[in-house]
């Protein structure tokens, strides 16, 4: 049958799942990642870290027809070519069972400036929500610019976006154990 523009449906009758829920981690452990990100230079800084926790947001869609969800930086970066930030969201994500959260640059900075995630695509598992730093969702952007395009970002613009998906597993796996960390933690 062919695509008709007669037939819309509301978010609500799709055939989407309603399966996660994002939050914000609390402020010791969103300071604790500043500090260790941005240098000891914040230590002392609690104004400006409760200023940056509060410009964090909960990571929404542009759009009714969005499968994004677009996460921001609480900070403004300057990134020249070649350079690297680690960047904490201030985020965390409760998942249901059997669903991931896959993290990609925003279109727009990937095509304008070449910018790439580190670990080429994010992958937030339904137990990161439970490991030892809260769930806390970091970005790791390069800007591989080869036009010598410096990247200037403002705080609380967009900077990557996520997306939902679901996934299954092999009729012989019987793995029970159980997260306690972040980047690396199931490779021991």
């Amino acid at each position: 049958m062919p695509y008709s523009n007669s037939y819309t449906k509301n978010v609500d009758d799709t055939n989407c799942n309603r399966i996660a829920e994002f939050q914000k981690v609390s402020f010791a452990e969103f300071q604790r990642a500043i500090i260790d990100i941005l240098g000891q230079v914040y230590q002392d800084k609690d104004n400006l870290i409760k200023d940056m926790y509060e410009r964090v947001s909960i990571p929404s869609r542009a759009t009714k027809g969005s499968a994004g969800y677009d996460f921001i930086t609480p900070f403004g970066i300057n990134l020249y070519p070649g350079e690297t930030i680690k960047i904490p969201t201030g985020i965390k994500v409760k998942i249901d069972d059997g669903w991931v959260l896959q993290i990609y640059p925003r279109s727009s900075l990937g095509f304008k400036y070449r910018t790439q995630l580190d670990n080429t695509v994010g992958i937030i598992d339904s137990d990161y929500y439970n490991s030892d730093n809260e769930g806390h969702i970091f970005i790791k952007l390069t800007n591989d610019s080869k036009e010598e395009k410096t990247i200037n970002i403002s705080a609380g613009q967009k900077i990557v976006q996520g997306i939902f998906y679901k996934y299954g597993i092999t009729y012989n796996d019987d793995n029970t154990k159980l997260r306690h960390g972040g980047i690396g933690s199931t490779g021991e």
